[in-house]
């Protein structure tokens, strides 16, 4: 073989190589559905066990993941010390809305929740309180007659118990499909915070990603203290719909929890894999009367 073939060969080689390795980089791998989860601000592919045991955060960047409100309470609560209260509760549909009884049957089932908010008694570090958590897995954590009800609920068993209140809030707001009866929960649940303050119990907020609409213009702004994760939307309406309405681009930061710790509405960014150890700290404080 001459010297010009071999180099013609050579060249043929690498050029089917550079195609394979075009054809390769093109393709997907084929990932089995419900083993990986990606995160949404770093896009790393990560096993859902990962995901898991890493406090439902993401091990790259950090980035928290949404939760069920059951694996929030296993991650906040100690071991076997969560007792639920105010169960059995069903969710109607007083303005007769098209397919809302079927949505409300299979979240049910789903979630195994009445609604979008559980409470119990529960120990945090050897400290008594009642824990409240909303799930924004159930119609978006959404605000209706019963999760009014049940927030009260949460309050006036704490109010009886004469414990501190922990509430965990994730929500897209009052409910559409209750009208004006999802409206009349923020007033509702604001008179029985008031009166929870008036007894001089501690209440604390943990604002997670998002809280927005009814519930952050009712209870959820309304703690002793605020708490909240990292990179949590917090506000009233949403930052595109504020953009809409005055006709400028806002602040990327903006409505997140960072930016409000820093304009006075949040007290304290917690990462979620210290946010135990937080609500344990100052619910011993509380307790010393420190």
């Amino acid at each position: 073989m001459s010297v010009i073939n071999r180099l013609e060969e050579k060249r043929l080689l690498r050029k089917r190589y550079k195609e394979s390795l075009k054809r390769f980089s093109k393709s997907k791998v084929e990932i089995p559905d419900g083993l990986y989860d990606k995160c949404n601000k770093c896009g790393e592919m990560l096993l859902k066990e990962d995901i898991v045991e890493n406090s439902f955060t993401c091990s790259k960047c950090g980035d928290h993941f949404r939760m069920r409100a059951v694996d929030r309470i296993k991650l906040t609560v100690d071991e076997g010390s969560f007792y639920e209260k105010g169960f059995g509760f069903i969710t109607l549909n007083p303005l007769d809305i098209d397919n809302y009884d079927d949505k409300i049957d299979t979240l049910n089932q789903k979630t195994g929740l009445d609604d979008a908010y559980i409470y119990g008694h529960a120990t945090i570090d050897n400290n008594p309180c009642v824990v409240g958590v909303m799930d924004s897995y159930f119609l978006m954590g959404s605000m209706g007659s019963v999760v009014g009800e049940k927030v009260t609920k949460s309050f006036e068993y704490a109010m009886y118990k004469k414990l501190p209140l922990i509430l965990f809030t994730a929500s897209g707001g009052a409910r559409m499909q209750e009208g004006i009866l999802s409206l009349m929960q923020m007033v509702k649940t604001s008179q029985v915070v008031s009166k929870f303050h008036e007894m001089g119990l501690l209440y604390v907020t943990v604002l997670t990603h998002p809280t927005t609409g009814g519930v952050t213009a009712s209870f959820a702004m309304l703690g002793d203290i605020h708490l909240a994760e990292p990179n949590a939307l917090i506000g009233f309406a949403g930052p595109r719909v504020i953009e809409q309405i005055i006709k400028q681009k806002l602040p990327e930061e903006f409505q997140k929890s960072e930016f409000l710790k820093e304009r006075g509405f949040v007290d304290k960014v917690v990462h979620r894999k210290d946010m135990k150890a937080t609500l344990a700290k100052i619910l011993s404080f509380h307790k010393r009367g420190v």
